[in-house]
């Protein structure tokens, strides 16, 4: 294993996020979802430029009862998708504060990506194409609109993601000048969390 990357997946519940970490992790859908309680993460290990990288991929609770448990594990974050629903207005509307809670808590060099989800269900639409882009290019945030049904954009948007985190990490590298690379080392053997192992939870049956 050559790098380490941590990255969380926020915004409302409901959105999809859990079915998005299952499409991309284990290439599954699962239409009866349960919301997910508090935290959960799930991993993946690809290559990138000949390096073994190990995803991380933390999985966050949307309901409002859980923003200040899961605040904590914005820390570490290098990358972070922020979901919001294209049929539900209101969960578009949220993303200015999942956007604020994010650059509180997390590094100001997160690599961050708007995803606007369920783009499959077109003809119940109340969020646009140029709506979530715009507020995208206006915030310096990356953006793609998936579908976690048909698989549409989700690995693209993970991946995406996590090459930008490598270039930025290796950039940084190269400074003299910045104390803390972005990248874990290989080898690092990585802090202790206090999550119970019930919440490690892989069913795809979680939303």
């Amino acid at each position: 294993m050559d790098y380490v990357f941590k990255l969380v997946v926020i915004g409302d519940s409901a959105v999809g996020k859990t079915q998005l970490l299952s499409r991309f992790s284990r290439n599954e859908f699962c239409r009866d979802g349960m919301a997910t309680v508090g935290v959960e993460f799930q991993t993946k290990t690809i290559f990138i430029e000949k390096k073994l990288i190990k995803a991380q991929i933390w999985d966050t609770a949307g309901q409002e009862r859980y923003r200040s448990i899961t605040s904590a594990y914005y820390r570490g974050a290098l990358g972070a998708l922020i979901v919001y629903d294209i049929t539900k207005w209101p969960s578009f509307e949220r993303v200015p504060q999942w956007l604020e809670d994010l650059r509180m808590h997390a590094d100001p060099s997160v690599v961050i990506m708007l995803i606007g989800n369920k783009c499959d269900l077109e003809g119940l639409r109340s969020v646009s194409v140029e709506t979530g882009r715009e507020f995208a290019e206006r915030e310096g945030l990356l953006f793609l609109e998936t579908s976690a049904m048909d698989a549409t954009n989700v690995e693209k948007a993970f991946l995406t993601v996590l090459e930008r985190i490598y270039k930025v990490g290796t950039r940084k590298c190269l400074d003299i000048n910045v104390e803390r690379p972005l990248m874990l080392k290989p080898g690092f053997k990585g802090t202790r969390l206090d999550v119970q192992e019930d919440q490690e939870r892989y069913s795809c049956c979680s939303a």
